[in-house]
């Protein structure tokens, strides 16, 4: 059994005004790839910087290889990968020079980091661009960026914060791939509030909302909770408000005929409404949106 662990027990993160981030969550990671969902505003960034050390939580323990990651940071540091979603660069370095930088104040030699950043280069695909300055990249490629420097020291822990901000489709696959490969031999944790950055990658999805965690499971567990649940519906435009009313509505799309609904309900919600399987998208607006009420509807 690996030691590479990481144990997270009651974390709660307060900040001036009593705004609350984090609300006693716990969670356990080990290695492979962990997709952690939430919307904008759900603690996940505060997660993620308490993860890497860079903030301390208000209250609870943080357990790295058994030990206190708290009072001692540094085993953790040296370990981990880490890419913030508000990742800076220096603008006037090419991507070379930038992560060569980086390297060498990583403890890397002059030629391990000549080697490591000419590997990552092309890892990320900047192979064209690398003697550009970096001021001149896309937001896209600044996130390749990004990844290229959470990866320099080949990190047994890999932290990424809405990677995918700004990357086109093919990047976007790109990622989301060389994000499973790396998780087949270390801790990878990848939040975002998108459900197709993570449904192909990931074996171990957490749903965090209001600084807490709602669910945890696999793919598979969490859609096995809606079998039955999910259905198809194609309705008139004025009917849409009273169904949104009583149940929870997910994709909406417009047809010639009226409005085409996904809805969960425990039951058809209209009486040509056919079952449809669930998928992750129905997962993640059952664990984010589903009120009590709601809830109850669908059990």
């Amino acid at each position: 059994m690996t030691d590479l662990t990481i144990e997270l027990d009651g974390i709660a993160k307060e900040y001036r005004g009593g705004k609350r981030a984090l609300d006693g969550l716990t969670l356990s990671l080990a290695p492979g790839l962990t997709g952690l969902l939430g919307p904008n505003g759900a603690g996940k960034s505060s997660l993620m910087r308490i993860l890497a050390t860079v903030t301390r939580p208000t209250r609870g323990s943080y357990r790295y290889r058994g030990a206190d990651a708290l009072d001692r940071p540094d085993r953790v540091r040296r370990e981990l990968g880490y890419l913030p979603q508000d990742f800076g660069v220096y603008p006037n370095l090419t991507a070379r020079e930038f992560l060569t930088y980086l390297a060498a104040a990583k403890g890397l030699s002059a030629r391990s980091a000549r080697a490591r950043t000419d590997q990552l280069i092309e890892l990320v695909n900047l192979t064209e661009a690398v003697r550009r300055p970096l001021r001149g990249y896309s937001g896209g490629m600044l996130r390749r960026v990004g990844i290229a420097q959470a990866l320099l020291a080949d990190p047994r822990v890999l932290v990424v914060d809405e990677p995918t901000a700004g990357l086109d489709p093919e990047e976007r696959v790109r990622l989301r791939n060389l994000l499973g490969e790396l998780a087949a031999d270390r801790i990878v944790l990848l939040s975002t509030h998108i459900v197709s950055d993570v449904e192909a990658a990931a074996a171990d999805l957490a749903v965090l909302a209001h600084g807490r965690l709602l669910r945890r499971g696999t793919p598979e567990q969490l859609l096995r909770e809606l079998d039955g649940r999910v259905w198809e519906t194609v309705v008139d435009p004025a009917l849409v408000p009273g169904l949104q009313a009583r149940h929870l509505v997910g994709r909406a799309v417009r047809t010639g005929d009226g409005v085409r609904l996904r809805v969960l309900a425990g039951h058809p919600p209209t009486p040509d409404a056919v079952p449809a399987a669930p998928d992750l998208e129905d997962a993640y607006l059952a664990a984010v949106h589903g009120a009590p009420a709601r809830q109850e509807a669908l059990r």
